[in-house]
């Protein structure tokens, strides 16, 4: 007799017949704006000059899109959650933003949002004009824990480190990456020394106004 097309044939501990899930497990993606030479950011103090005009024209706004809208849980670091969270409000309100960028402000105020930190506080996170965030400590139980929850996808929001030990942990399935025409000659590279993996690309979009290029690989 057929169990139908959303059951499988296991036999539970009563002879019952047990459900077969068909949602498929979230993604984790990883986003980042990376040098030619392979470095994220040159440092703490980094103010992003050498990448603002790539990652602020229209075209890379549209991609940026295409990602964030698909997602329902941001993943972030305490050093960009404490850059994000004073510069974002601003854009968010002010009249001369595109529209792209204050809906893309809308959605980072509101989207719930994981900050891994070892120094920050729950009261921390309440002091900002962002909600629906929480900290976390455990970065690998925590995505796992996301990932076979119900959902849209999870994006790491441009952090190296968390990216990185993603990356370690096989928990990282898009990898998404702005390459931008600049070297920084050294500062906090994206991707971790001693890590051999293989992906497969998915598409790739040059930007003809700023000259990067937006990549996408997936693990196969």
């Amino acid at each position: 007799m057929s169990t139908g097309p959303d059951f499988d044939r296991t036999r539970g501990t009563e002879g019952t017949t047990v459900p077969k899930s068909t949602e498929p497990q979230r993604k984790v993606i990883a986003d980042a704006v990376v040098s030619i030479d392979g470095y994220t950011s040159t440092g703490p103090d980094d103010d992003m000059s050498w990448a603002m005009e790539h990652i602020t024209s229209d075209q890379s706004e549209i991609l940026y899109e295409g990602i964030w809208r698909g997602v329902s849980t941001a993943i972030v670091g305490r050093t960009n959650w404490e850059g994000f969270t004073s510069v974002w409000p601003g854009l968010t309100s002010d009249p001369n933003s595109s529209a792209r960028t204050r809906d893309l402000g809308n959605w980072l105020a509101a989207v719930e949002k994981v900050v891994f930190s070892r120094t920050l506080q729950q009261a921390d996170l309440e002091k900002t004009e962002w909600t629906n965030a929480r900290i976390s400590r455990n970065l690998e139980a925590e995505v796992r824990s996301l990932k076979a929850a119900p959902g849209r996808d999870i994006l790491v929001l441009n952090s190296a480190s968390i990216i990185q030990a993603l990356l370690k942990a096989d928990l990282i399935d898009e990898l998404h990456m702005t390459v931008v025409p600049a070297t920084l000659g050294a500062g906090v590279r994206l991707l971790p020394d001693g890590f051999a993996s293989r992906w497969e690309l998915a598409h790739a979009t040059t930007i003809p106004a700023t000259g990067a290029v937006a990549l996408c690989y997936r693990r196969p």
